[in-house]
Formats: C-alpha cells, structure tokens, sequence
C-alpha cells in the first residue's frame, strides 16, 4: 500500500483520537495499537449487509474513517500498516494461517499481521486484527512469554502441525507459531507480502460456506478498563478486565440499531442478517 499523504493520516489519527507522534517509537506503537482496538471494531458486517470487501487502500481507508466502520484482519490490519509508514514505521505484511479445530491450520492467507520496526532499532508483531487478542504489540523477536492484559502470549518456532506436517520444515522457512495462554493462534510466515496477496483469501472468508465469518455476525472492541464488549448476532456480551462476563439477548431492531451505534460508533439502517453463503452462487 501507499503511504496515506497528510490530510488522511490526521482523518485517521482523529478516529484514534491520537495526536500524531513526534518519532515512530516503541511507545509510539503501544499507544496507537491500544487505541485502534478501542476505536475501531473488529467486524464482518459487511458480508451479511451485502456490500463487497475490497482490499484497495483508499476503500479502507473511506470505510475506517469516513464511514466510521471496522473490518477484519485484511482491512484492518491493512489500513493500520499504511498509517503506520505514514508516520514513519517500518511496516512488513506478512502472511498467516490460523488454528482451527483440532489444532488443524486454515487455508494459505488465512489472516494478515504486521512486523514493524521503529526508530528505537526495535521490532514489533502488531496485530489490530484477530478480535480477542494482546491489546499491545508483541516484541517480535522475544521467544519468552509476554504478559499483556489479553492474556499470556508467546512467539515460538514452527512445531509439527496437526495435519503431520514435520515442524522442521516450517522452522528452516522461519516459520513461527503465536501462542495465548498456552494455545496456538496462528502460525505466522516471515517472508514479506504485499496486499493484493489476500484478495483470495478475503474472498474465501466473504463467501464460502466454510468459513466461519459467513457463518456467524461479530462486532467487537476493547473497552476503556481493559475490558471487551462483543455483539454477536443479538447477543451482546460485556467482558470485564477481570474476566467477570454479562450476557444479555437484544429484543427489538431498534435496540440492536442503537447498540451498534452507541457502543461501537456503527450507524446502520438495518440489522445485519447472517447470509447463507451456500445459496450465495460465490462459493469458495
């Protein structure tokens, strides 16, 4: 992606509510990661209201800070990195698949993270992204555990896989796994990729019947004390910083309409309906 020129960093940091950092430091990065997960939702609303992800920066960009919307990994991550070389960050997407069911991998440009590099020579996994995840960036690099308010995280070499697929390969590639609380999230590649790279990946999360985000309507952010608030269909659950969790099913549309709206910033002029991708005739 090109970088965003100066009126539209300063339209995005806005829905950060983000002053513009004097350098690209470590710091820097720590508070514009929070904030993204704070503002801007993760989101697959666009797959049941009908309307076409397009992974084209200046789309993103229109949806993140005009139409004051969210996304998912591609989007949002997407968008976020040509900030970030905005403001001076040495921004490299890569690639990564996730972990299903029984430990099984997804499908190739599964889901999209970033590596940045800031101008205090450190580097960093930044991840606004995946939902429920680390509320900062992970030092790319530490193999240790990393303690962070989304739980214990840690980047380890590529083991076997639950396909039988030998961990040395993928360790001789640089392969490497991200694991929270002890569970692997998704097996991250280290060789650069440019956008475009996951438009078939986007695709098959937009449409096919097998993917859970055709499946099922989430939108979720970090709140203010470290918490989370998620609505998933009519279900709205808040998530305190100290795990205590309150579930309440929305009656009416209009209550739906103003959760959306009050809690997440989404103006919507109906209520997103989950699609069946089978009937769709775009299957992947």
């Amino acid at each position: 992606m090109n970088s965003l020129n100066r009126t539209q960093a300063d339209a995005y940091l806005r829905r950060l509510g983000a002053a513009r950092p004097a350098r690209p430091t470590a710091e820097a990065l720590h508070d514009l990661h929070l904030r993204h997960l704070r503002a801007v939702p993760f989101e697959n609303l666009s797959i049941h209201l009908g309307e076409e992800v397009v992974l084209a920066q200046e789309r993103l960009l229109e949806k993140v800070t005009d139409a004051g919307r969210g996304g998912f990994c591609y989007e949002l991550n997407g968008v976020f990195s040509a900030l970030l070389a905005a403001l001076g960050f040495e921004v490299t997407l890569l690639a990564a698949r996730v972990y299903g069911d029984e430990g099984r991998l997804g499908i190739p440009y599964d889901h999209l993270a970033l590596r940045v590099g800031t101008a205090d020579g450190s580097e960093w996994l930044a991840d606004v992204g995946f939902g429920a995840h680390s509320h900062g960036p992970l030092a790319f690099a530490e193999r240790g555990e990393q303690e962070d308010p989304g739980g214990t995280f840690r980047i380890a070499a590529a083991g076997p896989d639950a396909a039988g697929t030998g961990g040395d390969a993928h360790a001789a590639l640089g392969d490497l796994d991200v694991l929270r609380n002890g569970k692997p999230q998704y097996r991250l590649e280290v060789r650069p990729r440019v956008l475009g790279d996951f438009a078939a990946g986007a695709w098959w999360h937009s449409t096919s019947p097998s993917s859970h985000f055709t499946r099922s309507l989430v939108c979720t952010r970090v709140t203010g004390d470290g918490g989370r608030i998620t609505l998933g269909g009519r279900t709205l659950t808040t998530t305190a910083a100290d795990g205590a969790r309150e579930t309440r099913e929305l009656e009416s549309d209009e209550e739906v309409l103003a959760v959306y709206r009050e809690r997440f910033g989404i103006r919507l002029d109906r209520v997103p309906a989950v699609r069946d991708a089978r009937n769709t005739g775009r299957n992947g």
